[in-house]
């Protein structure tokens, strides 16, 4: 720093203000001791920067799988967030064979060079309801629902389902059929359960649920099973890659889309996938969370308080297209 300080012709805490991010150097100056830095082949020590300030400005990021549409959208809001605003992130993947508690996955983020933690809870882990942070190292979830100790973020999954049946029910159909993601998934379990109650409110009875893996592959199984019944006119799909399967099925069975059956789905994955999509779907703003995950957690490691039972719901946004019909008769 020193170097850089005497080659720039100013002081080590111009350098310093420079290399941190500082707003209080005139451009001027800034692009002097940039230059210097560039020449020297200087670089902030960030192990001495954390033993100077307490803070490493890199937050931790645990989740199950990162290859998850989904996952990896939440993800991509994280890092562009953090790299905006200074920050690094670690990645830690919670393997099959580890202990699914929160208390496990924080345990080993203590052990790297991280100011706070962002649990994306694909998954329920066991000890949610117990699991208290430590003062430390502050802790924000990403899922449905809210925790006592923790702040979270996430979609409405179960509203996104009651508005879905909701939609479904006013264009006439007697009842909507629901293909569901995988029995581990806590988003799929909010989003069966708000279908299961919509119905309910309705007056419908919930049809015999058609099991999927997120995958078009277990949609297109369902749609084959569903063409099959002619008192199907609504299915609603966790997902998008399920529903837009559900069509392929359908279809290649002799149904119409939408005109026999109305399909929709949850995310809004495919466009720029799918040319000419048709596919209704319930929007999931998956970057805006996993923003706002990381502004949730930056204001704690910075010392702002929050609310540890705070909840954080990202609004959701009903995209139609062109597979969703009217039923005049039954």
């Amino acid at each position: 720093m020193r170097d850089v300080a005497l080659a720039a012709a100013v002081s080590p805490q111009t350098v310093s203000r420079v290399a941190n991010g500082g707003e209080s150097v005139t451009p001027s100056t800034r692009r002097r001791v940039e230059a210097a830095m560039r020449k020297l082949g200087y670089r902030p020590n960030y192990a001495a920067r954390a033993l100077k300030h307490g803070r490493f400005r890199n937050i931790g990021v645990a989740l199950f799988d990162m290859t998850k549409f989904g996952n990896a959208r939440i993800l991509g809001g994280i890092t562009r967030t953090a790299a905006e605003r200074g920050y690094a992130v670690t990645l830690h993947i919670i393997g099959d064979d580890a202990p699914h508690t929160l208390r496990a996955v924080v345990d080993r983020m203590k052990r790297l060079p991280v100011d706070g933690v962002i649990v994306i809870m694909e998954q329920r882990l066991g000890d949610l309801d117990t699991f208290v942070p430590t003062t430390n190292l502050p802790v924000v979830l990403v899922g449905d629902g809210r925790a006592d100790q923790c702040p979270t973020i996430d979609a409405d999954q179960y509203g996104c389902s009651t508005a879905i049946v909701d939609y479904l029910m006013a264009r006439g159909h007697a009842t909507v059929h629901h293909i569901a993601g995988p029995s581990s998934s806590l988003a799929a379990q909010r989003r069966e359960q708000g279908w299961r109650d919509a119905l309910s409110r309705h007056g419908a009875g919930a049809p015999p649920v058609h099991a999927g893996d997120w995958g078009a592959d277990s949609g297109y199984t369902a749609g084959i099973a569903l063409a099959g019944d002619t008192r199907c006119t609504a299915i609603y799909a966790a997902n998008d890659q399920m529903a837009y399967g559900a069509i392929a099925g359908l279809r290649d069975a002799g149904r119409s889309v939408p005109d026999d059956v109305s399909v929709v789905g949850v995310d809004d994955t495919l466009p720029g996938v799918v040319p000419g999509l048709e596919l209704t779907t319930m929007r999931i703003r998956f970057e805006d969370i996993g923003a706002g995950a990381f502004v949730m957690l930056q204001r704690q490691c910075e010392g702002s308080q929050t609310l540890r039972d705070a909840r954080t719901v990202v609004p959701s946004e009903l995209i139609e297209r062109g597979s969703v019909g009217a039923v005049t008769a039954h």
